[in-house]
């Protein structure tokens, strides 16, 4: 049976709401580098093809879908939280900012957004939690992939400013390239001080 990418879509059509937006994250694990979230309002009944919870797909499939989701979207709107908010508030609540940044700085406004995980931002509209809807919503799905290329566009960019970490190999990720660079050359002003006790502590 082929997979239903809108049903939570339009079980909330059903209710009445117009403008449902997907809501997901990406950057929560890494060891440097701001979190970014992404709100995706699609039309109704719209099916990009190709489009699946980012992690399954390739890093040139999701630049391509990129564009397209951007294009088809009825709104859409990437937000991040900062290292510092990150070490201020920790990672939970900044990924949270950022998501309520996301919904909120919707150019048309969402009257209910689904969010992919088990909580949910502090929004003025209702919202309601999916676990796994990265890879069952068509709207979470969208915003996996534009929260993911936004912020490995990121990563090159800090590449080219800290060459000696090389992120645009591991994207800010704890990988053993990346904890090797962080022992060698110490941490820079992007990595996340609270992520690396145990890494400096060796």
């Amino acid at each position: 049976m082929e997979k239903d990418w809108l049903k939570y879509e339009n079980e909330l059509l059903a209710k009445g709401y117009k403008y449902i937006c997907g809501v997901d994250e990406a950057g929560r694990g890494p060891l440097a580098g701001p979190v970014c979230a992404a709100a995706v309002i699609l039309p109704e009944n719209k099916i990009i093809e190709g489009v699946n919870d980012s992690k399954k797909l390739s890093e040139k499939k999701r630049e391509l879908l990129f564009d397209i989701i951007k294009k088809e979207a009825i709104a859409y709107n990437i937000a991040f939280s900062s290292v510092e908010e990150i070490e201020e508030y920790n990672i939970l609540n900044a990924t949270m900012l950022a998501m309520k940044r996301a919904v909120e700085g919707l150019a048309v406004k969402a009257d209910y957004a689904i969010i992919d995980g088990n909580k949910t931002p502090d929004l003025k509209i209702p919202c309601e939690s999916i676990v796994k809807g990265d890879a069952n919503s068509m709207s979470i799905a969208a915003a996996s992939i534009l929260a993911k290329v936004s912020r490995d566009r990121l990563c090159y960019e800090y590449a080219e400013k800290y060459p000696e970490y090389m992120f645009d190999k591991h994207k800010g990720y704890g990988t053993k390239l990346h904890t090797e660079k962080i022992k060698e050359y110490g941490p820079c002003e992007i990595h996340r001080m609270s992520f690396l006790t145990k890494i400096l502590n060796k």
